[in-house]
């Protein structure tokens, strides 16, 4: 008998960039670095220990963006051209390393790697990563959630509820479209909570979210579990709350396991370390000097001078990694089982340990490694909790609905300082005052021509995909950031400016069909999209 579970959830997402109108764009490579290091080989990991019988469970949630990324075709060829240009530096590397016994076995085990990420993506998935992840859906092992349709951080849109359902409705259809079930559960991006969003999962058919820590603990009245089991909403949703212990352990790179001195170092790439005439084929065309994910240093210390990457050590950490998350997580389910019993809760308590799925494998090289390591040790040897998923959770005795408390969560996020500062800052409040003003645009074309047709009927779709684009948390965060603020203003005021002139057009009818066209090809998200999800009618 297991004294209590631990709830892995992952959450896989990455903005919308498409651009067609060149031939080589570099924030597509965001796109095309997460399948080779992340999604791809985390399938790998799912699918041997699936092969080998270990008993797991897990949830990811794949965002409709991302997954509108992966079903496209133009991308797809893209990252073939780049999976192949990897694997062709890869062996250029071999020769160059040859014989040095520090890098020639790092640069093989790229090769190798590469190689086989081909293979899979190929031959195995056939160029279609979402239908390789549904594949897993009815094995019991993993459970798929959605999340928002382009990501937005929902409490700076709250003042106009109809958008926040369209974001929600179109995030639960689009999970329809692709798993062939609508789903059970959804993240809200960023983990972004004002009350009363969970009465509009309700109406979309969700049973449960995940909520940040703070999310629950100020909820009214206040939860007598903390985070250790879901409560209940007044709307009859039920919401989980992050662990702070677990999570940090893994997702902290100062505090948590992704900082050893033995793993691999992000940072120090060959894109910036060899000559620019040798490695000008597999960087930016213009010279521009960029990652190509081949790393050859570990993190070392908190020094410049990096030294060289041992496989071996790295793959013995992660043993010893997991080894420790198990130890811990044993140590709190006493502790925690403890405390249930103490208050007579006939309940047993439930770790929820929320990531990023981008820190495994592209941030923290060795996290797949790590995350097989510890899905098999769980399961190899007799432990006091189990791992398991939300909807399982909740139907097993060891919920017990009528047990669970009813409370209502307060606003909250897992950004920075945990509300929205991060998407509402003196770097983005600018966007702000277009944005909403777009949103409330969006709902009057909605409302006004509800029975469209022909080329008006697209232009109000097309309305619908560009207001969407807008709100993509993304911006907001980057502008904040720095980290490709330049890029992520361009974008947000390009939505809105091709929305506006659809405004405009709409309203004379005088709709361009060539510029629409254009537009149609560029921004082509959601191409199933219905306008009429913007009415509140």
């Amino acid at each position: 008998m297991h004294k209590g579970y631990l709830c892995i959830v992952l959450h896989a997402h990455l903005p919308y960039i498409r651009h067609p109108e060149y031939d080589y764009f570099l924030e597509e490579n965001w796109l095309y670095e997460a399948i080779t290091e992340t999604y791809i080989p985390l399938l790998d990991v799912f699918e041997r220990l699936i092969n080998d019988d270990i008993d797991f469970r897990i949830t990811l949630s794949l965002s409709p963006a991302l997954i509108e990324m992966l079903n496209d075709n133009l991308l797809r060829d893209r990252y073939k051209r780049h999976i192949e240009q990897l694997i062709e530096l890869s062996e250029k590397e071999g020769l160059r390393t040859k014989g040095d016994i520090n890098f020639e076995p790092i640069v093989r085990m790229y090769n190798e790697r590469f190689q086989r990420i081909r293979y899979l993506f190929e031959d195995v998935y056939k160029r279609d990563i979402v239908s390789a992840f549904k594949a897993l859906q009815n094995t019991g092992k993993i459970e798929f959630i959605t999340s928002a349709a382009t990501h937005a951080f929902l409490p700076n849109i709250s003042m106009y509820p109809q958008a926040v359902k369209a974001q929600i409705k179109i995030g639960s259809e689009h999970y329809q479209k692709n798993f062939g079930r609508y789903p059970n559960g959804i993240w809200l991006p960023e983990c972004g909570f004002v009350p009363g969003f969970d009465r509009y999962l309700k109406e979309a058919g969700i049973r449960f979210f995940f909520l940040e820590t703070h999310g629950i603990i100020h909820g009214t009245p206040f939860p007598q579990c903390g985070v250790y089991v879901p409560i209940l909403c007044p709307s009859g949703v039920f919401a989980f709350g992050r662990d702070v212990e677990s999570s940090k352990q893994v997702w902290s790179s100062i505090e948590g396991y992704p900082g050893d001195f033995d793993y691999r170092d992000f940072y120090r790439d060959v894109g910036f370390d060899l000559d620019p005439d040798y490695i000008k084929s597999y960087i930016h065309p213009d010279g521009i000097r960029t990652y190509t994910g081949l790393k050859y240093y570990r993190i070392t210390g908190k020094t410049d001078n990096k030294e060289p990457y041992v496989i071996q050590r790295a793959r013995e950490k992660t043993a010893e990694h997991a080894n420790n998350f198990i130890h811990n997580r044993e140590l709190q389910i006493n502790f925690l089982s403890d405390i249930l019993r103490a208050r007579q809760a006939n309940l047993k308590p439930l770790i929820t340990a929320t990531y990023d799925a981008e820190l495994f494998g592209h941030w923290w090289f060795e996290g797949p490694e790590w995350l097989d390591f510890l899905l098999r040790k769980i399961h190899v040897k007799h432990r006091n909790f189990r791992t398991i998923t939300a909807s399982e959770y909740l139907s097993s005795q060891a919920c017990g609905l009528s047990n669970l408390q009813i409370s209502q969560p307060s606003m909250s996020s897992w950004g920075d300082k945990g509300y929205s500062e991060v998407w509402l800052n003196s770097y983005n409040d600018y966007v702000y005052r277009h944005l909403l003003k777009a949103t409330e645009r969006m709902i009057y074309l909605a409302e006004r021509f509800s029975n469209a047709n022909g080329i008006l009927h697209r232009a109000l779709n097309q309305a619908a995909r560009e207001v969407l684009l807008s709100q993509h948390s993304d911006w907001a965060f980057m502008m904040k950031t720095g980290t490709a603020a330049e890029y992520a203003k361009k974008r947000f005021e390009e939505h809105i400016g091709r929305f506006n002139r659809l405004y405009q057009s709409i309203i004379s009818r005088d709709i361009s069909e060539k510029w629409l066209t254009e537009i149609e090809d560029k921004d082509r998200i959601f191409q199933d999209i219905n306008y009429r999800v913007y009415s509140s009618k």
